[in-house]
């Protein structure tokens, strides 16, 4: 399969198949609750508990990467959310639920992990804030499609037919990466005389970074964790507050690859990236106070994917290839972290405050404290910079 941009859009294809599946819970929740019998604090438990082994395993599992192989720990993570998601759809017991959904999260962090490094192994100087857009725009993506697909599916068969379809996507994922990717020719395993571990320079800016993408996300779980509660506290019905809130999510899935062609056009990836956090800073603050609702969510969207890309590819200036697998591990840790406490403190703060509209605020911090952030990686990444044929200037080189 030659051809970097293949198999970009293989990693894309399979990594839809996992937002699918994480969002397969929140997407089919009322019929859920219903069959389970269970209430929606239930509910926010599975949702989270996709992403909880990424504390502990983001880590080791860049190691394990780079101990059997990229694609043999993929195509093991994609094993594991097939079997989680079959689990969870022929199962009708609470705990066998808990533990399919811990199992299909454990193969996410796998495939979050070490595609991100496989992206990075082929676009390294070669237009990666681009590629980085595109790959993590399957998020977004994969969700709405959740959104549009999923609901329609459990109210014919039940929760457990959305289940079954996500199983069986994450099936063909795994079929398809097996026997169709192969890793970048010019990719050399690590000679003895090279650092197979990052330097206490380079793990420091990949810490940084990994705050950055973490607080990114934080804010952008904001909007679609509490903008739906945030709308109807102002009047708005539950359907047209999530429909909304879908909306925008649309539109985030057109400005994540917007930002990452500007940066790698213009070459001025912080101008990119700072430019887009501090938009969307200002939208998000602005959003939650205007009666103008529709205008002020749909430019929220077309904003706050802008710095995706640039952010993404952060690490790749500091990593070298074979150092890339753990150092993506420290990375993907800090943004686990931040991903499952954000929406937990958010939700504190909506209860102590009496409204949802401060989310939108906590948002705008986690933003603005970004910039510092980015301060302090250039400070640290500066003597550990990763030379990269290419980098930091226009590519339009295509295979």
């Amino acid at each position: 399969m030659p051809g970097r941009w293949k198999v970009l859009a293989l990693l894309f294809v399979v990594r839809t198949a996992m937002a699918l599946q994480f969002q397969s819970v929140a997407a089919v929740a009322p019929m859920l609750r219903h069959e389970l019998d269970i209430g929606i604090a239930d509910i926010g438990l599975l949702i989270g508990l996709y992403l909880s082994p990424g504390i502990v395993l983001a880590l080791p599992g860049g190691a394990i990467g780079k101990r059997y192989g990229d694609k043999l720990v993929v195509v093991t993570g994609l094993a594991l959310m097939t079997g989680g998601g079959l689990i969870m759809a022929v199962s009708h017991s609470w705990h066998l639920e808990l533990l399919g959904r811990l199992l299909s999260g454990t193969g996410g962090v796998l495939l979050n992990v070490l595609m991100s490094k496989m992206v990075t192994d082929w676009f390294a100087g070669k237009e990666i804030a681009t590629a980085m857009a595109i790959f993590v725009n399957s998020w977004p993506f994969g969700i709405a499609m959740a959104l549009l697909l999923l609901p329609p599916l459990a109210a014919i068969g039940g929760a457990s037919s959305a289940f079954l379809v996500t199983s069986l996507l994450a099936a063909a994922g795994m079929a398809a990466l097996a026997g169709l990717y192969r890793a970048p020719p010019a990719s050399k395993l690590a000679s003895p005389a090279n650092p197979t571990k990052p330097s206490t320079g380079t793990l420091l800016a990949l810490i940084t970074a990994g705050l950055i993408w973490g607080l990114y996300n934080g804010a952008i779980a904001m909007v679609f964790s509490f903008g739906p509660s945030m709308l109807v506290e102002r009047g708005w019905s539950v359907q047209a507050a999530s429909s909304m809130t879908s909306l925008t999510l649309w539109l985030v899935a057109a400005s994540v690859p917007l930002g990452g062609v500007l940066a790698d056009r213009t070459g001025r990836h912080r101008l990119v990236l700072v430019g887009g956090l501090l938009s969307f800073a200002a939208l998000l603050f602005v959003a939650a106070r205007v009666e103008m609702v529709v205008p002020a969510f749909a430019c929220l969207g077309l904003v706050c994917g802008i710095s995706a890309g640039p952010i993404m590819s952060l690490p790749s200036r500091v990593l070298r290839p074979e150092t890339r697998a753990v150092g993506m591990g420290v990375f993907f840790t800090l943004f686990y972290l931040i991903a499952i406490l954000g929406p937990l403190i958010g939700g504190q703060a909506a209860a102590l405050a009496g409204t949802a509209r401060i989310t939108f605020d906590l948002g705008t911090l986690m933003l603005i404290a970004c910039c510092p952030a980015l301060w302090l990686f250039d400070m640290l990444a500066g003597p550990h910079t990763v030379s990269q044929t290419g980098s930091g200037a226009p590519s339009r080189a295509i295979s």
